[in-house]
């Protein structure tokens, strides 16, 4: 059994609900049997090391630790898991990626080697830092983590002409998307997407704790009081400008929304100071759904970290049909946004295309 494997599946099954802290799986091995495993439970709880520890007991002396994360080895809301580790007799340690906080960053490791627990870093690192690429950025930022989600048509359109959009993507690709709101502090969308598709926003993949905040863009105050996400379990942010009529911020209040009011940028909401508000709350990743306007203006001021683009198979047609992304865009093809470390998979009859921004 590939047993750190095993630990990025537990850390897999907290992303969502660890936030501000990384989403961490952790397995105790002893004998070849699996005696304690766990993952992150939510901000001031036990960390998956220890969640771990406590269900292994005395079996973990002279056991080996898998863990997708490097402990911690300082005192936060709880102590350090490396003292856990080491007051355990833990022997030995498997570590897919070091921790990038500043106050770790191969601190922990060198705890444990200094108290006589040898390490093991590197297994499957690739996918364990994948995991945790939003804290990555935050914790070194203080700013969420983008992806930018949208589903088009082969021809690149968005919707029809007349704005029908359900469903250009397969079930499959739409399970998908729920596995990465549940994943997700915030799922975010424009006015506009709220007035056209009246999405619910909900992750309907499995029955959840948490759920993430839904925040929509509205510069001008637009949104319909009788919109469904209002009716949702979990709390909605509506991020307006000053400018909006204090009438309408009422309105929004009155059906459950907490208002935003932030300083324009031309007429529109500032999106630089809406992630920072963002992130001084802990919020350390953002999906954003669309529509074209929003995700044209995150793309034209460089605030998108990922793409994650489902394709199907269907041409729509007509000049008036919209696309994926509004906004400037490029002058030039030279000028145009470049995605690296690209992945493409099928989705039941779709293509989704996963990369990241480049820096260059």
């Amino acid at each position: 059994m590939d047993y750190m494997q095993r630990a990025l599946s537990l850390a897999r099954e907290a992303m969502g609900s660890t936030s501000p802290n990384p989403a961490v799986g952790a397995v105790i091995v002893r004998d070849g049997s699996i005696v304690g495993e766990g993952y992150t439970q939510p901000p001031g709880s036990d960390h998956a090391e220890v969640v771990a520890l406590k269900q292994a007991g005395d079996r973990s002396r002279g056991a080996t630790m898998y863990v997708s994360l490097e402990p911690c080895c300082f005192a936060g809301r709880t102590p350090p898991c490396t003292k856990a580790i080491i007051d355990a007799g833990i022997a030995e340690v498997h570590i897919a990626a070091l921790d990038p906080n500043p106050r770790v960053d191969g601190g922990g490791r060198a705890e444990l080697e200094a108290a006589g627990v040898s390490t093991v870093v590197g297994e499957h690192g690739e996918e364990a830092r994948e995991i945790i690429e939003a804290y990555a950025k935050y914790i070194v930022t203080g700013l969420p983590f983008v992806t930018a989600k949208f589903a088009i048509s082969l021809d690149g359109k968005i919707a029809t002409w007349s704005g029908d959009s359900h469903w250009i993507s397969c079930e499959e690709s739409r399970l998908y998307v729920h596995r990465l709101r549940r994943a997700s502090d915030a799922v975010m969308i424009g006015v506009n997407t709220v007035i056209m598709d009246d999405p619910r926003l909900t992750a309907r993949d499995r029955p959840q704790e948490r759920y993430p905040l839904r925040v929509i863009v509205d510069s001008r105050g637009r949104t319909p009081p009788t919109a469904r996400v209002f009716s949702e379990p979990g709390k909605t942010m509506v991020a307006m400008t000053h400018e909006v009529d204090p009438g309408v911020v009422s309105e929004m209040e009155q059906v459950g929304a907490e208002v935003l009011l932030l300083k324009p940028w031309k007429v529109f909401v500032d999106l630089h100071d809406l992630l920072q508000e963002l992130g001084r709350r802990g919020i350390t990743s953002i999906l954003v759904e669309g529509g074209s306007t929003l995700l044209g203006s995150l793309f034209d001021g460089c605030l998108v970290d990922k793409v994650v683009a489902f394709i199907a198979p269907v041409i729509i047609g007509g000049e008036d049909a919209k696309s994926a992304v509004g906004g400037q865009g490029a002058n030039r093809i030279g000028q145009a946004l470049q995605l690296s470390d690209i992945r493409i998979e099928r989705c039941g009859k779709d293509m989704m295309v996963i990369g990241y921004l480049s820096e260059e």
